[in-house]
């Protein structure tokens, strides 16, 4: 076990720094993909890719696609209903007040999304079958890691600075502001007929083009408050890196289609990035 550098973080061990720096830089990677134009193929980029090359191209290249809505389930439910709930089922794993604060909040914010994909958002189009199944084993690998991690740093001395209650309101914060602004975009669209993109307005829109983005980074550092774990604060600094690269395609994209796009919104971050 290494000696913790920060007061904030229970003391590592070389398992754990390894699989850390494994995590910030597999996410760190999907972050600069998405910036370099090679971007996860939903939402907007799967669409402006299939109108791209045309329908037998898009075949070719996907494989099994399956509607965005059963695309959105798929990448939400593996963790929040069998990671999350398996640990809570299996005796003395979750025994301490911060792993059941941590494994509840994880729940909350995966149960949230599946939840709003059923409930909330409006869908049009396909998803590729592999890009669903790609990012739910990153979420269910983030996960279990995180809660796995929480696991061995049990009976390890309490960090000199407790961070468990304000990374509750910073989640809280977070997934609360994510929630409204994708009830935002969800009431862009008219009906079940209308499968067009809008420009977003209200809220944070009005500032950067995603403000849901922000808050689900928010999410994510309540996490690592939460956790102080080292292990849980490299996933949010992945986290911060993805949707960093993921906020600056989307706002390239948007400005390549909408002439009328206001150069005044940022990316993520309001007056600033």
């Amino acid at each position: 076990m290494w000696p913790s550098l920060l007061p904030f973080l229970y003391a590592p061990s070389s398992f754990v720094a390894a699989i850390s720096a494994a995590a910030a830089v597999s996410l760190a990677g999907l972050g600069l993909s998405e910036l370099c134009g090679a971007n996860l193929a939903y939402s907007k980029f799967w669409n402006a890719m299939a109108a791209a090359g045309g329908r037998g191209q898009k075949r070719g290249v996907a494989g099994v696609l399956l509607p965005s809505r059963g695309g959105m389930l798929v990448l939400y439910a593996p963790p929040a209903l069998i990671a999350v709930a398996a640990f809570f089922a299996v005796p003395g794993v979750v025994e301490d007040t911060r792993m059941q604060v941590l494994s509840a909040a994880l729940a909350v914010h995966f149960l949230k999304r599946v939840l709003e994909v059923l409930f909330l958002h409006r869908y049009s189009g396909s998803m590729p079958l592999a890009t669903a199944l790609t990012v739910s084993s990153c979420y269910l690998l983030i996960t279990g890691s995180m809660i796995y991690v929480q696991h061995l740093s049990h009976g390890l001395p309490d960090p000199t600075v407790d961070l468990l209650y304000p990374g509750m309101l910073v989640f809280v914060v977070g997934i609360t502001g994510n929630f409204y602004h994708h009830y935002l975009l969800s009431r862009l669209r008219d009906g079940a007929g209308d499968k067009g993109y809008k420009i977003p307005s209200g809220g944070l829109f009005d500032l950067v083009i995603c403000p849901h983005y922000l808050f689900e980074i928010l999410a994510f550092v309540g996490f690592a408050m939460i956790s102080q774990t080292l292990h849980s604060l490299a996933v949010a600094f992945g986290i911060v890196f993805y949707l960093t690269g993921r906020s600056c395609a989307t706002r390239k994209w948007y400005a390549s289609k909408f002439e009328d796009f206001p150069t005044k919104i940022k990316r993520l971050v309001p007056y600033v990035f």
